[in-house]
């Protein structure tokens, strides 16, 4: 097939190479303009256009395809494309474009939809400790995230899976079952099916209000926003008056007694009490470190038992 494809970061990139791996004609990527990163705020690539210069693929950034549609449709309609693919890409796409390939615009999309529909739907599918996330293909609409399914994989959360182990995961089961999607649609035999408004739910971007832990919750409610929040923006606390961040950590079962919430209660491995059980820290990084193991951080910095956590 001929197809645009659309896309911004690394999720995207596992896509984007199926499509070049089962010989589909790339004629342009879309994606979004380069980013300053870094202590020196130089400009940098996204993945997506890394790859495609790599590739030798056509690159355009446009800053929003509606506001500047006079430039962005004309091109579009004159690379005439079976399909355009959409994966992550960040930016919305006009009712002219929706309208302009053959086969429509077959959207990536990292959940079990009409769940979690928005910016980060893998994120929330760990925060929300759902046992199983997934990804659905879609044909867009103008809506986010509304339009009508095409095909859908399911996959069991790990144990002790944070959103990022899950990200990367899922970058992987898309590809794959957008190739599946691509060629079933070629075929004809696949039926658009509506999502049921009733069952939808939202998953609005995160922010660092996210970030604070409150131990009085449950080892289960904890658990998950730590794995959750993992890698950004991170979920925290404070130990001894300096930031905790906390990216890995598992569930210790045992009867909570008379501990408080935010507890030590085994400082060699890092346990902490919640409101109705345990959780022991697995990863972590204190204020003016770098990341690592807490049986690293603990050779180095022993804590206390029975200080409380913040």
């Amino acid at each position: 097939m001929n197809v645009i494809f659309m896309g911004t970061p690394d999720f995207a990139i596992p896509t984007l190479k199926a499509l070049c791996d089962n010989g589909h004609n790339i004629m342009a990527v879309f994606t979004q303009t380069d980013k300053p990163k870094g202590r020196g705020m130089k400009l940098t690539p996204s993945p997506v256009k890394e790859f495609a210069l790599a590739h030798d693929i056509t690159v355009y950034q446009p800053n929003s395809l509606k506001k500047e549609s006079e430039i962005y449709t004309p091109i579009i309609k004159e690379l005439n494309p079976d399909v355009i693919v959409v994966v992550a890409y960040g930016k919305i796409l006009p009712p002219e474009v929706l309208k302009i390939p053959k086969l429509g615009c077959i959207n990536v999309h990292g959940s079990l939809l009409p769940k979690y529909r928005g910016s980060a739907p893998i994120q929330w599918t760990v925060l929300n400790g759902d046992e199983f996330g997934g990804v659905t293909t879609m044909l867009m609409a103008e809506g986010m995230d509304t339009g009508d399914m095409l095909l859908k994989e399911s996959v069991k959360v790990g144990k002790n899976e944070t959103s990022a182990e899950l990200y990367e995961r899922l970058s992987f089961v898309g590809a794959e079952l957008l190739i599946k999607t691509l060629n079933a649609v070629a075929k004809g035999e696949l039926t658009p099916i509506p999502q049921n408004e009733d069952e939808a739910t939202l998953a609005p971007m995160l922010s660092k209000d996210l970030c604070p832990i409150d131990f009085a919750k449950t080892a289960k409610e904890v658990h998950s926003q730590i794995c959750g929040l993992s890698d950004w923006p991170c979920a925290t606390t404070t130990l001894e008056g300096k930031k905790l961040k906390v990216y890995r950590c598992e569930i210790v079962t045992g009867s909570k007694g008379n501990h408080a919430p935010g507890e030590i209660v085994n400082e060699k491995d890092f346990t902490v009490a919640c409101g109705d059980g345990f959780v022991r820290f697995l990863e972590i990084q204190a204020e003016g470190s770098r990341r690592m193991e807490t049986k690293a951080y603990l050779l180095g910095r022993p804590v206390k038992k029975g200080t409380c956590l913040c």
